[in-house]
């Protein structure tokens, strides 16, 4: 079966990603290169409207280092996906200038829905192999966190304007963060909670599927990771008691003592906390629905697949 190169870039609120892989016709992705650079480019986006001139800096010259690996690659089609910080932004035609500039495409901003669909594409194909559905996949990003519910497709999906980087430039100022700051960023976060769950039947969920360095990173910490591997991570099957402890040790933990983590990725240090956060308080909740509605959900799953993998096999 004949197959085509082709390159996914992610670029959200904290981090700029990259996917070089082999697609099939049939949906087999082969991945040959993948990468991820903390770049922050919605630093501030929340507080000023607008894209700070040196997270644009930072961003377009990770871009340039990624134009040039694609075409060392020999990929044949490219997609640049930008999501929520990138939606927030007045200057934006800045950012997609030197997008275009480099490498020769545009940038392509996507909806809540479109992102919820492509991380559901990404995370879901090797997670059925093994679990049951209805799925929930939770892709918990810098700006944004989208729910996504469905067995082969998408039933119902919602995204949140609540994030990593979000979250810890609106609430959480102290290092550690406060306990009234913590608090208000729980109350913001079962808001947004509330009107998802307006959108989506968070009770069906059979299997819970976490995306995304937040989640990642707390998986990591639940597993006593000293250092990353994605191979640990991705597919992890932890109990839900071990995922609400890791979360609140990472919010509790001062900055020194998170800096200091092996697994913890260095642009993540800042965030996760709030990330954290994020992430307890939709465990909670999914499995507090469950449960009313006479089910158990004892375990999260996470996914080293994403969006990236979703957008790669778009071009298909």
């Amino acid at each position: 079966m004949t197959s085509s190169r082709v390159a996914a870039i992610d670029c959200g609120t904290n981090s700029i990603r990259l996917l070089v892989a082999d697609v099939d016709a049939a949906g087999n992705l082969t991945e040959l290169d993948r990468r991820m650079e903390v770049v922050r480019l919605g630093q501030g986006v929340d507080r000023t409207g607008e894209l700070a001139p040196e997270a644009l800096g930072r961003t377009l010259a990770v871009t340039r280092e990624y134009a040039a690996a694609i075409e060392a690659a020999g990929a044949q089609q490219v997609r640049f996906v930008a999501t929520s910080a990138t939606r927030d932004a007045r200057n934006r035609d800045e950012f997609f200038d030197g997008v275009r500039a480099a490498l020769g495409v545009d940038v392509e901003v996507i909806t809540g829905a479109e992102e919820a669909q492509l991380s559901f594409r990404g995370a879901t194909g090797a997670v059925a192999e093994a679990h049951a559905g209805p799925f929930l996949v939770v892709d918990l990003g810098g700006g944004s966190t989208e729910l996504v519910l469905g067995t082969a497709s998408v039933d119902a999906s919602v995204s949140m304007d609540i994030g990593s980087v979000r979250m810890t430039e609106r609430h959480l100022h102290s290092d550690p963060p406060s306990a009234a700051e913590a608090a208000a960023a729980r109350r913001d976060v079962r808001a947004h909670l509330d009107d998802a769950a307006r959108v989506v039947p968070l009770a069906k969920t059979a299997t819970l599927v976490g995306l995304a360095g937040s989640i990642t990173t707390v998986t990591a910490h639940a597993l006593e990771l000293t250092e990353y591997s994605r191979e640990r991570v991705n597919q992890a099957e932890l109990p839900v008691s071990a995922v609400l402890a890791s979360c609140e040790a990472l919010l509790a933990a001062p900055r020194a003592e998170r800096a200091a983590m092996g697994f913890l990725h260095p642009g993540r240090v800042d965030v996760i906390a709030a990330g954290a956060l994020v992430w307890s308080e939709v465990v909670t909740r999914v499995a507090a629905e469950v449960a009313a509605a006479g089910g158990s959900l004892t375990s999260v799953v996470t996914s080293e697949h994403d969006i990236l993998d979703g957008i790669a096999l778009s071009m298909a």
